[in-house]
């Protein structure tokens, strides 16, 4: 078994394929929720996934994490093969995957920057914890991440007090102070509204440009998933069913994808889709 796994830095000019499933199939009893399902998304890519509730979204989510292992297949992140793992390893790769849900899971009562802070418990000796006394460093780090995501100004104001998207912009903050190469965002933005949709989706389109990460993210609204995306990945029935870039997702992939039935885009999205955009808007 191993038990080591590489973090090292990715060069910008060959980007590197940090989450990876090759031929992955999964099942929960009799029922099978993903099928030979391969895809990829490179560092510096931000990839959406799209479908249907019960495509199979979340399952790939917890194949890339080690959550579950697949029946037939292989997991790839950061460069390497999950089952290959032994406990100490697959920990210690874990820490290096971001997670951003629909709920922020912030502590309410606590500022901003010491719920970024949260993001570095796992280096953290336990008595600095109980005390709330991190490291200087840690603490710039936290301030910084922040910064990246825009809420400098707000990290003394109690988590509770910041609207849903600034409490999401906290929660993708946290994952910049984990110092995570990969992103796995699974419905961030299904409880916001538009606007502030609007700016999480951006914050994390940003994030994978600017430092360089894997950013994976499930999404309902067609629309916006065509305006910040790099490329979109359909899921139908644990099926790949498309695999392309944003600017390519037509009103056939549409179709194909969900059936012609029930628009896709969440009613309150107002973003054009992808075939209506022009090129120019990117």
């Amino acid at each position: 078994m191993t038990s080591d796994v590489s973090l090292g830095a990715v060069a910008p000019d060959n980007p590197e394929t940090l989450l990876e499933l090759r031929g992955v199939s999964v099942r929960y009893g009799d029922a099978l929720a993903l099928d030979t399902v391969t895809l990829q998304v490179k560092a510096g890519e931000f990839v959406v996934l799209l479908g249907p509730s019960g495509a199979g979204k979340s399952t790939v989510f917890r194949c890339l994490s080690g959550l579950v292992r697949p029946a037939l297949g292989e997991v790839h992140t950061l460069g390497s093969p999950l089952g290959a793992l032994d406990g100490r390893a697959l920990r210690k790769l874990r820490r290096a995957i971001g997670l951003v849900f629909q709920q922020h899971n912030l502590i309410g009562r606590l500022s901003a920057v010491d719920n970024v802070l949260t993001g570095t418990l796992a280096r953290t000796p336990l008595w600095r914890v109980l005390a709330r006394r991190f490291r200087m460093v840690d603490r710039q780090r936290a301030l910084g991440s922040l910064d990246r995501v825009g809420l400098l100004d707000y990290a003394y104001r109690r988590a509770d007090s910041l609207s849903g998207g600034q409490q999401q912009r906290v929660a993708i903050a946290r994952v910049l102070a984990q110092g995570g190469r990969v992103l796995l965002a699974d419905e961030p933005v299904a409880s916001l509204d538009p606007e502030s949709a609007r700016h999480v989706l951006a914050t994390l389109a940003r994030i994978a440009r600017d430092e360089r990460m894997a950013v994976l993210c499930s999404l309902h609204q067609v629309g916006l998933a065509c305006e910040h995306a790099d490329r979109l990945i359909g899921l139908r029935g644990g099926r790949v069913i498309c695999d392309l870039p944003a600017r390519s997702f037509d009103q056939r992939a549409e179709r194909d994808l969900y059936g012609g039935g029930e628009a896709a885009c969440d009613p309150d999205d107002t973003a054009e889709p992808c075939h209506a955009a022009e090129a120019g808007d990117r």
